[in-house]
């Protein structure tokens, strides 16, 4: 019986512009990705990878994984992936069942499944039932500028470049009325809150956001747990809204499901593979669509892609708009004129570059 040999994690911090070089409203912030790998080598001398989420808290997820999991799973069997994560779950439910705890089996539950997949010479997708598809829409995820003059410029090119749906992280209605103006009617255009709103600003310009047309408004409050009034917003003003990313575990989406429109769980950060998966099953049950959270750019990014190429609820990818300087993996599949072609390969897909790796690493 296959068992876990070796559990290893790299933290990286990589670089990136934000397609913006000129004066601002205010200065710049997020500069770089913070990015945990996680490898997994079982007892057959097979290496999985896996990402767990790492924005602004890579070494607190780092320490989880070595001093609450490890020692844990070093020795285990790995054949049922579904039963080591109930589990891990409940050994280390004192710990939570959210937040960091479940970032950091997220990235080790993937890892698993890229070795399974692997183990088996098909892909992801296939393992899980099927690949259904080999592309998948992309839209631009910009990041917040707080400067109607550059969204107008950002937004702009990305419509050059083909993409159909550009997403903002705007909480002021300039910047986002800009937006509109710049794409017109030749793209769908989102905005993420960040839960930024209180429930008063939420009231006043969610019927601004309904006349600018906006395809769906994303976690417009704070806290993104308050379900009820997410349902309710929705339903008084008419605006599609999208929540999700915060979620961890299928069992807290059993409440977000319902109360919005478009569902948006992240892989990275949700338990894994097969917590996504019940997210998706529990989405088609009540016709809901999904719309993962995905700003990753290592073997996070290519399990979201696996899980689309699988799962046909899901219905557009978030492509993180920077210019990165380097990716972790070979060959990363990015959006051509805003579709993504799905690797194929065993597992993942995802291949390690050893050499940005050196290039990148922490410590």
């Amino acid at each position: 019986m296959t068992t876990i040999a070796r559990i290893d994690t790299i933290r990286l911090d990589i670089p990136f512009g934000d397609h913006y070089d000129g004066p601002r409203v205010k200065p710049r912030g997020w500069t770089q990705r913070d990015v945990l790998l996680v490898r997994v080598e079982t007892g057959d001398g097979i290496v999985g990878w896996g990402e767990a989420f790492a924005y602004a808290c890579a070494t607190a997820t780092e320490a989880a994984i070595r001093d609450m999991f490890s020692a844990r799973l070093i020795g285990q069997a790995c054949h049922d992936i579904a039963a080591l994560s109930r589990e891990m779950q409940r050994q280390l439910h004192i710990q939570g069942r959210y937040g960091i705890t479940i970032f950091a089996w997220s990235g080790i539950e993937m890892a698993l499944w890229d070795a399974a997949a692997k183990r088996t010479g098909v892909s992801l997708a296939t393992l899980l039932g099927g690949r259904r598809r080999g592309s998948v829409p992309a839209y631009a995820s910009l990041v917040r500028y707080a400067d109607p003059l550059v969204v107008t410029k950002v937004a702009t090119k990305a419509l050059a470049e083909g993409y159909q749906d550009i997403k903002l992280h705007e909480i002021a209605y300039e910047p986002i009325a800009a937006a509109r103006r710049a794409v017109t009617n030749h793209a769908r255009l989102t905005t993420d809150v960040n839960c930024n709103w209180s429930l008063a600003q939420a009231e006043e310009l969610l019927p601004k956001m309904r006349a600018l047309n906006l395809y769906w408004v994303e976690e417009p409050i704070w806290p993104p747990e308050d379900f009820e009034t997410l349902a309710r917003l929705e339903q008084q003003f008419g605006v599609a809204l999208a929540a999700g990313e915060n979620a961890c575990t299928a069992f807290q989406f059993q409440g977000l499901i319902p109360a919005v429109t478009f569902v948006q769980p992240s892989v990275t950060k949700i338990g894994g593979i097969l917590e996504f998966m019940k997210v998706v099953d529990a989405a088609r049950l009540v016709g809901k669509q999904v719309m993962p959270h995905s700003p990753y750019f290592g073997p996070g990014w290519w399990a979201t892609l696996q899980l689309a190429a699988h799962a046909p609820e899901i219905g557009l990818i978030e492509y993180l708009y920077i210019e990165s300087e380097g990716e972790v993996g070979k060959d990363i599949p990015l959006p051509n004129k805003g579709t993504i072609q799905i690797p194929d390969a065993p597992g993942l897909g995802f291949e390690p570059d050893f050499d940005a790796i050196d290039k990148f690493r922490v410590g």
